[in-house]
């Protein structure tokens, strides 16, 4: 199992300094990695006035704070980007950090806050559509090759994105979503990686052992044979103390987890907030 530090791209962390920062004291801790939120808004009330920090520039600046871990978003929402424009952010971000980048992918939300206030779609069905269409497409960007495509919602004429990725065949793509819902987890087996959240365990509360194994079996029954391996990220709040954390952790692992995403609890005033942070990552990663 491999351990990550995840921070909201708001409050403290709209800062690209204050990300090297963490990214680097993350690493220099023992962590492998660090993945940073996407919102524009998030929930419009809960955030009025709180500065927010553009992802992909957070992560450079963590790309050059880091020699090691692992950098991305948990979870960008592909259906409100231009595919060709993220296709281009991720593969300068995947050169600068020699081969680092993990794209989370998923719907993304609150809909009416990060999508309706621009006009966006809100009809899950349209946006489901984007999602897939968009990954489709970011695949194909990411061969370095030519791609025409003719589609539902995206035309693309005669394009080839240089350069491609480090990582070949491409970036590893984790697609979020809410189990028990199935079609995200369905889509997840399409590609690299799962970050499931629950209904009954949220940001910064972590899931059951029960819950990762039925997620993981669920993964594996629509998984294509021949697929190569798949990352199954699980996430909370553990303790600073090793033992305590080893409790919590090595179930979730022994269930088919393989990352532990370290996360504050949302329902106070300390998740994006630096030295809660801070205080947690140097403490270490759970060692199992």
């Amino acid at each position: 199992m491999r351990f990550s530090v995840n921070i909201p791209n708001f409050g403290d962390f709209a800062d690209a300094r204050t990300v090297a920062t963490v990214a680097e004291a993350a690493e220099q801790a023992g962590w492998d990695g660090l993945f940073i939120w996407d919102h524009v808004v998030h929930d419009k009330d809960a955030r009025r006035g709180q500065d927010f920090g553009d992802p992909w520039i957070l992560l450079t600046a963590a790309a050059l704070a880091t020699s090691r871990i692992r950098l991305g978003t948990l979870v960008t929402p592909v259906a409100r980007r231009r595919p060709h424009q993220l296709a281009r952010q991720v593969a300068t971000l995947d050169a600068l950090s020699g081969g680092r980048t993990v794209l989370g992918a998923g719907l993304g939300g609150p809909v009416e806050d990060e999508y309706g206030s621009f006009g966006e779609p809100t009809d899950p069905v349209v946006l489901a559509e984007l999602l897939d269409e968009g990954l489709d497409l970011l695949g194909r960007y990411w061969t370095g090759e030519r791609v025409t495509h003719h589609g539902r919602h995206f035309q693309v004429d005669d394009v080839e994105l240089l350069p491609a990725p480090v990582q070949r065949p491409r970036p590893p793509v984790w697609i979020g979503g809410f189990w028990p819902h199935r079609r995200p987890m369905r889509r997840a087996a399409r590609w690299d990686g799962a970050a499931p959240l629950f209904d009954d365990a949220r940001h910064g509360t972590p899931p059951t052992p029960e819950q990762v194994r039925e997620v993981a079996a669920y993964v594996r029954a629509h998984r294509p044979a021949d697929a190569g391996p798949f990352d199954l990220v699980v996430g909370g709040t553990s303790p600073g103390d090793p033992a305590a954390a080893r409790a919590l952790v090595a179930p979730l692992a022994e269930a088919g987890a393989t990352w532990w995403d370290e996360r504050h609890l949302m329902n106070g005033d300390r998740f994006d907030k630096l030295p809660p942070v801070l205080h947690r990552l140097h403490q270490g990663p759970p060692r199992l």
